[in-house]
């Protein structure tokens, strides 16, 4: 190991959307703590490059990969079993997979993409690997929101955009729906040791947008300039994941690292509940 902390060693940590960006800025700093780190990205060449490079710069040999789509159901079930197969224990789950859709598209399920990976693939795969997170307690989990989710509602009447679309509308609804998923969540959780918590990371220069053609690579420019570096955008995330500090700590909005007061709409239980009843019925969950 290339430093002396320690303090998640013999852990396991699942981050998805690992293969740039905070997502992998967040397992590099897991590992050089010392977990086991499994990075999950869709791409297996880039899972390959990344695992090598997170080797590489911490040390730790306990780092590994699994592919994944997550913006289909099929592939989200198929991920948390190989992870329960896989790992016999999982302490921390970091949902950090997601994108920015300028123009409205359809995953392979036939659901608007920004849902579907945004929010729906947080929602699917926590609940699938839930009794794992419980068997390894106490355990976390961690849902990488953003502020954006402050200017959204939840358009149940138009929740993918059929009648009206924008990409950064799309986004932010998927955001809030992040926040009200984590609290629903840690009630649901309540007594059984494990957490969860969202957070926002910050203006990060990142490729984001760089799946949207020339417009995408312009805003990419564009948040190069004004945002953060990558590595202190995932410090939330990683402080979240890791830091005794929040050891029990559930339910909560954080942002640079500090608990803050999300949207006053995103502590609307009566939405919450119908979100998750609505989210369970789009991934087939209660089946």
């Amino acid at each position: 190991m290339d430093n002396q902390d320690q303090s998640m060693a013999g852990k396991t940590c699942l981050v998805t959307g690992a293969t740039a960006g905070i997502g992998k800025e967040t397992a590099l700093g897991l590992a050089r703590q010392g977990a086991t780190v499994v990075v999950a990205g869709r791409n297996r060449e880039r899972c390959t490059a990344t695992v090598e490079q997170i080797k590489a710069q911490t040390g730790n040999s306990s780092v590994d990969f699994l592919v994944a789509d997550l913006s289909s159901l099929q592939e989200v079930r198929k991920l948390a079993g190989q992870v329960k197969e896989s790992y016999p224990r999982l302490d921390v789950l970091v949902n950090n997979a997601g994108a920015i859709m300028l123009s409205r598209r359809l995953s392979v399920d036939g659901i608007e993409l920004t849902i579907a990976l945004n929010h729906l693939s947080y929602f699917l795969l926590t609940n699938l690997l839930l009794d794992r997170l419980a068997a390894s307690a106490p355990a976390r989990i961690v849902n990488v929101s953003s502020s954006s989710h402050r200017k959204a509602r939840i358009r149940f009447d138009d929740l993918e955009g059929q009648r009206r679309y924008g990409g950064m509308r799309a986004y932010s609804q998927s955001k809030l729906a992040n926040v009200f998923f984590t609290y629903e969540l840690a009630r649901r959780l309540e007594g059984t040791g494990v957490t969860a918590n969202a957070l926002h990371p910050g203006l990060v220069a990142t490729n984001f947008l760089s799946n949207n053609g020339k417009l995408g690579q312009f805003l990419c420019f564009f948040m190069g300039l004004r945002g953060m570096s990558a590595p202190k955008g995932a410090l939330t995330s990683i402080y979240l994941a890791s830091s005794a500090e929040v050891e029990g700590v559930t339910g909560r909005f954080y942002e640079k690292s500090r608990e803050v007061r999300s949207s006053p709409s995103s502590y609307d239980r009566s939405v919450a509940e119908r979100l998750w009843q609505v989210s369970a019925e789009m991934t087939g969950l209660d089946a």
